[in-house]
């Protein structure tokens, strides 16, 4: 999925130019990932291997198995990959997390939700189906976009509905996920501005600028939620 859509985004490489106050459109319009590493990407992959030794036993990921292949290696007993659509070839449950019907009850040890839960419009009922996915003492690994464009490969395939803040994160996860809770945000003034404008991680003088967060801008949320 991942590799697809990559495929999907590639475009002509241009040359970043930092100075244009005038420009009306930005340097990449998809995010920046026919140029380098997304600013996203950077802090998505940073959060998971931060939560690296969450990942095993039996995993769980949309579309692919990319980061608990990555990231869990020999920790992880069985590589679960969710869609809904049975062709995908990687797939082992097909399934809908807003349809608690289609899904495995109490069987998944780690969940990587990744860049998600914003193209899934009745997020309520996808947040009780990761739950209900997952085994007691289990545990979600999620990560949301904050400040972003739209994406518009997903917008014309299945749409793109919500950004989300530290606050709404909380307050959608703490109900149903009682046996504790781990929220953060990443970003900074740089960081949204070089997103908004495809500006890559390459394209910076120093990619540790990227680490002195600021919450007031935050680019991306991440969690961590045990099921009790």
């Amino acid at each position: 999925m991942l590799v697809d859509f990559l495929k999907y985004l590639t475009r002509k490489k241009i040359s970043v130019v930092f100075n244009d106050r005038a420009a009306s459109k930005p340097i990449s319009s998809c995010f920046g990932t026919d140029r380098g590493t997304p600013v996203d990407r950077f802090y998505i992959e940073k959060f998971l291997a931060d939560h690296a030794d969450l990942i095993r036993g039996r995993v769980l990921e949309i579309g692919e198995s990319f980061y608990s292949r990555r990231l869990g290696g020999d920790q992880v007993s069985a590589f679960e990959v969710l869609h809904t659509n049975a062709a995908n070839r990687d797939v082992t449950v097909v399934g809908d997390l807003t349809d608690q019907a289609t899904l495995p009850k109490n069987a998944i040890d780690c969940f990587i939700c990744t860049q998600t839960l914003n193209f899934i419009f009745d997020v309520h009922k996808a947040i009780e189906g990761a739950h209900y996915l997952l085994k007691p003492g289990g545990v979600i690994l999620v990560t949301v976009a904050g400040i972003s464009q739209i994406s518009r490969y997903d917008m014309d395939r299945w749409g793109d509905y919500w950004r989300f803040t530290t606050a709404s994160i909380v307050r959608l996860f703490q109900p149903i996920f009682t046996g504790g809770l781990e929220v953060t945000s990443f970003g900074n003034v740089l960081a949204a501005t070089a997103f908004l404008q495809g500006i890559v991680v390459e394209d910076l003088p120093d990619p540790a600028l990227l680490d002195d967060n600021d919450t007031d801008y935050q680019l991306v949320v991440a969690l961590v939620a045990k099921k009790a």
